[in-house]
């Protein structure tokens, strides 16, 4: 995990200016529910053009660079359920990076978790702390669910480097994007997903497998639940046979530090 703690130092000296603010008073507030168009065989998922638009104006991410065998690992963790810390055994065993969005339940109850998951080189990304929708809320209810979780994160693990966020319940607005990018937050959404969180109707490991096997495509952001007994079950086989393919993990500040190369 050492390239890890290099690309943190590396974006740790970068000053994030916000150009967001001169047009906050014409963001829309309407409210969207993120979606993407799965495809098959290995083609990449896409998204509704005005989504992508809004995603693209405020920097944001929902596919990588498709041009590439790269990969994205995030799991939304709202609370635990006894499989963290068995996905963490498989990703240091892998040597697989990933980024775990948590909220104030989490990162207040499983303290332990949180830094582990830190020492052990992967990112906590904001996922508010009450999940509320952020279009659905004032610009002060927004920044504080932001804020409240970040200071909850400073205190569990001393650092203050938070600045991914996956958008609560999915929802977002050009209002919420624009804001939370003023914050010099990284909105990241996703392009593979599938029906995993309902701990009570998981449908076994070879399930899991399948729905991600199918639906992989290079650039891809995966959006796991760390809840699913499926998931942690089948991780093992879908790296396996993923870095069989040609495929690599990487973590979100080696996608941010590309972007950046590229920026004129």
């Amino acid at each position: 995990m050492k390239v890890f703690s290099f690309v943190m130092i590396l974006l740790l000296s970068v000053s994030f200016y916000s150009p967001y603010s001169a047009f906050a008073e014409t963001w829309d507030n309407k409210e969207y529910q993120w979606s993407f168009k799965p495809a098959k065989n290995g083609q990449p998922a896409t998204t509704e053009p005005y989504y992508e638009e809004l995603i693209e104006k405020f920097g944001g991410l929902y596919i990588g660079d498709t041009s590439e065998k790269e990969l994205y690992l995030t799991f939304d963790n709202g609370y635990e359920n006894g499989y963290t810390e068995i996905i963490l055994d498989l990703l240091k065993e892998k040597e697989v990076p990933a980024t775990f969005f948590v909220t104030g339940h989490f990162i207040t109850q499983e303290k332990e978790l949180i830094q582990r998951m830190v020492d052990e080189g992967h990112i906590i990304g904001n996922h508010s702390y009450h999940h509320p929708s952020l279009p659905k809320v004032s610009d002060d209810r927004l920044e504080r669910e932001l804020r409240s979780l970040e200071q909850a994160y400073e205190e569990v693990t001393g650092l203050t480097d938070m600045r991914y966020l996956r958008p609560p319940q999915g929802t977002f607005s050009e209002r919420s994007l624009g804001k939370t990018a003023e914050m010099g937050y990284t909105n990241v959404f996703w392009s593979l997903a599938y029906k995993d969180w309902e701990i009570d109707h998981q449908k076994g490991k070879d399930y899991a497998y399948e729905k991600i096997m199918e639906r992989i495509h290079p650039g891809a952001v995966l959006l796991l639940h760390a809840v699913s007994s499926d998931n942690a079950e089948a991780l093992p086989k879908v790296i396996d046979d993923l870095k069989q393919e040609g495929y690599t993990f990487k973590s979100l500040d080696e996608w941010r530090i590309k972007q950046e190369i590229l920026l004129p």
